[in-house]
């Protein structure tokens, strides 16, 4: 299946689930966030343990494990009827994250857009992500070591997908700016796609 698909591109706290939350509720879009997926794994789960064991370290988990994980869900999601590939768009957060699982995903996603929503003032990052592991509880953002590692590993390996794409597709939206605004300037896009 080549599903359409545009994908939310940035590093760690710079709005990708506030905005695919939102693109989700949308009639005939449907939202994957594959950190939100990863979180909700039992800790004594085989999928768990390996999250749970790169993340408190703030590393990325293995490709094999990541796609394994979005494909199970996406099958479920059409399986289920949340998803439909003939009438849905994908909106995708957290997946690819490195260059080698776009090619993976190469033949199964039909790429419209990336939204990268860009965040140049890392301070900012780590506030946001700090404020999120006090609202929802998350562990990979309460430790300050653990959210740098994070951000130096989006830098190093996560980045790159922009470059394997190619710039006709990155769309550079500005994330400090008031969410309405960032969605409004994702909407644009997507009105002319």
């Amino acid at each position: 299946m080549n599903y359409r698909t545009f994908l939310l591109f940035g590093a760690p706290g710079s709005g990708k689930g506030t905005q695919g939350k939102i693109l989700g509720a949308i009639p005939n879009f449907y939202h994957f966030s594959c950190g939100e997926v990863f979180r909700t794994l039992t800790p004594d789960s085989e999928l768990g343990k390996i999250f749970l064991d790169h993340s408190s370290r703030g590393e990325l988990v293995p490709d094999e494990p990541t796609i394994r994980l979005w494909r199970q869900n996406i099958e479920g999601a059409e399986r289920f009827g949340r998803f439909n590939p003939d009438t849905d768009t994908l909106i995708l957060d957290g997946i690819p994250r490195n260059p080698n699982q776009a090619k993976i995903l190469g033949t199964t996603l039909n790429v419209k857009a990336i939204f990268y929503l860009s965040c140049p003032d890392m301070s900012k990052l780590v506030a946001r992500m700090q404020r999120r592991a006090l609202r929802e509880n998350r562990l990979d953002d309460a430790n300050l070591d653990v959210i740098k590692m994070r951000l130096e590993t989006y830098e190093r390996e996560t980045k790159p997908v922009l470059e394997y794409y190619g710039a006709d597709l990155v769309r550079t939206i500005d994330s400090t700016q008031n969410p309405i605004n960032v969605l409004r300037d994702i909407l644009r896009v997507i009105a002319t796609v």
